[in-house]
């Protein structure tokens, strides 16, 4: 079986960082595991504190997993400090890490600020040249590029700026403001538009967690960058269409809207019972 990673933060919640990442990886044929870098108590209303790991105790935890079952794929979420950043860089240095996905986690759904600006800076020059793909959405684009994006040729100027700088690809999500579905991939000079359909549900909570980590999880299972984007945009929009209703704020998705068989039924359907046996 192929294995993914995620190193993110924490959602008690559910519905974004490790929790979102790891049923997303699951969801999407691979082994899940994890590295978590921060312990954040949020909900779907907003962050209300946040418990930052150490470097030296982050770095076990990957020593812990690369040395026993080494992923296929890395996707990396919330890492808010220089300290942090430098020793993910430093640990996927050394292990040689491949099919690495870097979500560039700034701010949530609900607005929070989750790096620091001093953050930012490292994340560029230590962490982006180890990616196989970033994937911003258009405020954390803006940042990264250093221009504001107002119109469709503002995202492909911004991924290749970014792209080039860095030399990673940029999947610029189009979700904030202007291209709703709409993704633009810019990889080693090419450059594509990849449609997705628009689904009016106002419950977005994690979403850019549950694309990135299936983008990793496709990765680890043999496809083509492309072909992995694709895949990941379909899940995603499964997981939207699927219009789960759950918290009082911006909510989740529902990352197992294709879990099928007797052990996803709930009570009183007609196959949810297990065959009792009486013992020996």
């Amino acid at each position: 079986m192929r294995t993914a990673l995620s190193i993110a933060g924490t959602d008690p919640s559910g519905g974004a960082g490790i929790q979102a990442d790891l049923k997303t990886m699951t969801m999407n044929g691979v082994f899940a595991m994890s590295v978590i870098t921060a312990l954040v108590a949020q909900n779907t209303t907003g962050v209300r504190a946040i418990v930052e790991l150490t470097p030296e105790f982050l770095g076990q935890q990957m020593d812990a997993v690369f040395e026993d079952i080494p992923p296929d794929a890395v996707k990396i979420g919330m890492a808010s400090s220089c300290g942090l950043i430098e020793a993910i860089a430093e640990r996927l240095q050394f292990y040689h890490a491949r099919n690495i996905v870097a979500d560039p986690v700034m701010v949530t759904t609900s607005g929070d600020r989750l790096i620091s600006e001093q953050a930012v800076d490292v994340l560029k020059t230590r962490l982006f040249p180890l990616a196989d793909l970033v994937t911003p959405n258009i405020p954390e684009a803006e940042i990264l590029a250093g221009m504001s994006i107002r119109s469709r040729e503002e995202i492909e100027s911004a991924a290749k700026r970014i792209g080039d700088t860095y030399g990673c690809a940029v999947l610029l999500k189009g979700g904030h403001r202007i291209h709703d579905a709409n993704d633009f991939l810019y990889q080693n000079g090419a450059a594509l538009w990849l449609m997705g359909r628009r689904i009016d549900n106002p419950n977005t909570h994690g979403t850019g967690c549950t694309l990135s980590s299936a983008i990793a999880a496709n990765l680890a299972k043999g496809f083509a960058l492309e072909d992995a984007v694709r895949r990941a945009k379909d899940y995603l929009s499964g997981a939207l269409a699927a219009m789960l209703d759950l918290g009082s704020g911006s909510g989740p998705v529902n990352h197992a809207f294709a879990l099928e068989g007797p052990f996803a039924e709930e009570a009183g359907s007609r196959t949810s019972q297990p065959e009792r046996r009486l013992p020996a």
